[in-house]
């Protein structure tokens, strides 16, 4: 199923054709319109003119999430605000937040991309999407939310939360359609399960779940338990919001639309550019944002891009699950740790829930990582004997796709914090 058929599948040499041209607009008008951005460009001794091939793209500066927030509020911007018609911003703990704008030009793309991205996942206009992302300054929940009516299907627009109330207009309403965080989607499959719900007899059919890191195993769980295709949606607001790529039903990775963005893939150390198939950081360059058009935004999202053809029919790069981030992930010891290669290990024994905290301290010099994870039901009820195998069989395992040791603590059902947004995964109780 295709949206845009034409644009999903044009051959790479229309594409690369429309990048170019694309580029060489959006690099004219911020240096026109952006003091930043000409400020940067004169700094690196480089013209609008300069920009001849895709290639030189390479030459443009990097921009950074602090280049947002040293502009704010609206320093970045390419248009006056008279013509902003929504504003959205980061929901940063600390200072201030970074703030992005849309043009209602932004928002009818924006809305068109979601509904690209909605129809990848099989819906058409007789679905029925319950959107339980975040509304407000956060893009996710307006983002699909849009999109969904774009596409002429029917919008629940429950937000987060109220889980109770999720899963019965979930049967009353006939959701075919889930939008939410994978933890979301996965604690909504587990309140089922406690009330006895029997997500086999609903017609959902699909979800699309973005916004953190989740693993295959935890799409394998999801799929079993809420019967239905789960697929990752990627986004992120100073680039767009969600809608940037989409997995097709293949599940090979993230179809990125790249008659909007350009990717590039980077050595998070050196900045310079990877061959697609290499893991690096991910830098995404808009193309047709009139509001806050951005240059080789770096995500610091850990990925690898795969140019493969896909069975799918569409000719868009595939960026594969996001693993982690540069800039969060945890040293422990010199060793990088991502929070999602814990929970890979802990769904591959499947003796637990896939639910974990990362506790990390230090005592004297030397940090210390501690697993917390959460027994199922079945296993807290087993013998101590039992229950101390599996602490040390996942102690192994741990030690040995993470590169260092680390001490597991078993803890009861419904121990963790659950969340309705974002997961926890990291507690850092270091004073670096």
């Amino acid at each position: 199923m295709y949206w845009e058929k034409e644009k999903e599948t044009m051959s790479r040499d229309e594409l690369y054709a429309l990048q170019l041209a694309r580029l060489q607009e959006t690099v004219r008008r911020v240096y026109e319109n952006v003091p930043f951005y000409r400020h940067k460009m004169q700094e690196a001794g480089i013209e609008p003119g300069d920009i001849k091939e895709l290639g030189d793209l390479r030459k443009l500066p990097f921009t950074v999430k602090q280049d947002l927030r040293d502009n704010y509020p609206f320093g970045l911007f390419a248009v006056p605000l008279s013509e902003v018609v929504r504003l959205h911003a980061s929901s940063g703990t600390t200072g201030k937040p970074t703030v992005v704008g849309y043009t209602q030009e932004d928002i009818a793309m924006w809305a068109n991309l979601m509904a690209r991205a909605l129809v990848m996942a099989g819906a058409t206009r007789h679905d029925v999407v319950q959107n339980a992302y975040g509304y407000g300054l956060f893009t996710g929940g307006i983002g699909v939310h849009y999109g969904a009516e774009r596409l002429g299907a029917t919008v629940v627009p429950i937000s987060g939360g109220n889980t109770a109330r999720q899963l019965m207009l979930m049967q009353d309403f006939g959701t075919t359609i889930l939008t939410c965080t994978p933890s979301y989607a996965l604690y909504l499959a587990e309140e089922g399960e406690r009330t006895g719900l029997d997500f086999r007899q609903l017609p959902l059919k699909a979800g699309i779940f973005g916004a953190e890191p989740w693993s295959e195993r935890m799409r394998a769980q999801l799929e079993e338990k809420l019967d239905i295709t789960a697929l990752d949606i990627y986004g992120l607001s100073e680039v767009l919001g969600p809608g940037v790529s989409m997995e097709c039903r293949e599940k090979q990775g993230m179809h990125i639309f790249e008659d909007h963005f350009i990717a590039e893939v980077i050595d998070p150390d050196t900045g310079e550019n990877l061959p697609y198939g290499t893991q690096g950081e991910l830098v995404f360059t808009s193309l047709t944002k009139q509001a806050l058009p951005i240059i080789r935004y770096r995500t610091r999202d850990i990925t690898v891009l795969d140019d493969r053809p896909c069975a799918c029919g569409r000719t868009f790069v595939r960026m594969r699950r996001v693993t982690g981030r540069s800039d969060d992930m945890l040293i422990v010891r010199g060793v990088n740790v991502f929070p999602s290669q814990v929970e890979s290990v802990l769904l591959e024994f499947g003796e637990t829930e896939p639910h974990y905290l990362l506790v990390v301290d230090r005592k004297g010099n030397l940090d210390e990582l501690e697993v917390w994870v959460e027994l199922s039901e079945q296993m807290f009820s087993d013998q101590v004997r039992q229950l101390e195998g599996l602490e040390n069989r996942l102690r192994g395992r741990l030690a040995s796709v993470l590169g260092i040791n680390a001490r597991v603590k078993l803890v009861e059902p419904r121990t963790i914090p659950r969340s309705e947004g974002k997961a926890k995964r990291v507690m850092d109780r270091r004073e670096l």
